[in-house]
């Protein structure tokens, strides 16, 4: 059973629970759609090349990702890493470390290869993959950093279902990053950053839970007009446009304790 208010684990059909043939999370394949045609990015994602891992191929990695890459080394990782700007950026400034992007949206995947293509950087992965089951991919402790840039706000109380900054991703930042390793998070959701303060020892309706093995070691109300929490940082594409509108990006760094 998962954490409360973690999505449900999709299986395929004729598998049973955590009989360990299959990962949680089903990779559907173009013909499993009514339309397979209306979105030409089903079938783009899974010919696209070695830097594009389809759901099947990535949660085999799991335990050896340095095969994936090719080579033995710290491995970085952001969720949702939309168009790619961030991700391939990451892995110009990092050539020493491994890095991969979790994004779920099949034209996104597609967008990031061709960011990482474009780059000319060996050292990036994207992967086709849910945030809500992380398990599949990544053992215990095995995570140099972890990022997070501008979530999905979900701002009404109905939404706290589909809210990635939750107390089960929480326990999963806790659970993956190796003890002082970062999590680092960037959102023009105010809320968004406070919850994750919050949720380190609170539940999602803010009762008392046990304290996860996180503390907070920075947070910035601006990213934009004062110091990001970390050094080195990197503008992402929608912080740029909040720039530009003149309003705030916030930020916070937990760090695995």
């Amino acid at each position: 059973m998962g954490a409360p208010g973690r999505p449900t684990p999709q299986r395929p059909s004729g598998q049973t629970p955590d009989d360990g043939t299959r990962p949680r999370f089903d990779d559907r394949m173009p013909e499993d759609y009514r339309h397979p045609d209306a979105n030409p990015y089903v079938t783009e994602h899974r010919t696209f090349g070695p830097e594009l891992l389809t759901a099947d191929q990535a949660w085999r990695q799991r335990g050896q990702w340095g095969a994936c890459f090719g080579r033995d080394a710290d491995l970085h990782v952001e969720i949702g890493s939309g168009n790619g700007f961030f991700l391939a950026e990451l892995a110009q400034r990092l050539p020493q470390a491994n890095v991969l992007g979790i994004e779920l949206r099949y034209k996104r995947t597609v967008l990031c290869g061709k960011k990482i293509r474009h780059a000319g950087v060996t050292n990036a992965r994207i992967a086709r993959y849910h945030a809500a089951f992380l398990d599949d991919l990544f053992e215990p402790g095995s995570l140099a950093a972890l990022y997070v840039n501008h979530p999905d706000p979900w701002p009404k109380e109905r939404h706290e279902k589909n809210r990635l900054i939750s107390r089960w991703f929480l326990e999963d930042v806790a659970r993956f990053l190796r003890p002082g390793a970062p999590f680092r998070l960037k959102s023009d959701f105010e809320p968004n950053v406070a919850r994750a303060a919050a949720l380190i020892d609170t539940g999602p309706e803010g009762e008392p839970a046990p304290a996860l093995p996180l503390r907070v070691t920075g947070r910035s109300e601006d990213v934009n007009t004062l110091p990001a929490p970390w050094p080195d940082d990197i503008e992402t594409n929608y912080q740029r446009k909040f720039k530009v509108r003149g309003l705030p990006v916030y930020a916070i760094e937990l760090v695995r304790t």
